[in-house]
């Protein structure tokens, strides 16, 4: 005899997804300025050079909040794609090695456009 309490035992509290939810919400309204700030400068900079573009990222305001766009978009493409994955893909193994290569692959890409940042702006 099991009560409907020990049926559910380890598998997740109500309040799990709580926090998922919250972050994906946070990184979607970080990145709603960012992405207006990015494309604004960007149709500002139209036609510049290259030495203009390097200067202008190696400005340390600009540096600062393409990192911000950097680390809020990959965040949220990890947290976006997460759920997809969870909510349509259902036979086991394939979830696990689908979420293992989401975490990879945005974590990898993610740290390799900051370190292009941070080497466009301190020089190579």
């Amino acid at each position: 005899m099991r009560t409907d309490l020990s049926k559910v035992r380890g598998l997740g509290s109500a309040k799990g997804g709580t926090s998922h939810w919250w972050m994906q919400r946070v990184t979607a309204i970080a990145l709603v300025p960012l992405t207006v700030w990015i494309i604004v400068s960007l149709a500002a900079l139209t036609g510049a050079d290259h030495a203009t573009m390097v200067a202008w990222i190696a400005n340390p305001f600009v540096t600062v909040l393409l990192s911000l766009f950097i680390f809020a978009g990959f965040y949220h493409l990890k947290l976006g794609g997460q759920v997809i994955i969870e909510d349509y893909i259902h036979q086991d193994g394939t979830k696990i090695i689908s979420l293992l290569l989401l975490k990879f692959a945005t974590f990898v890409i993610g740290l390799a456009s900051f370190v292009a940042l941070l080497k466009i702006s301190f020089g190579s």
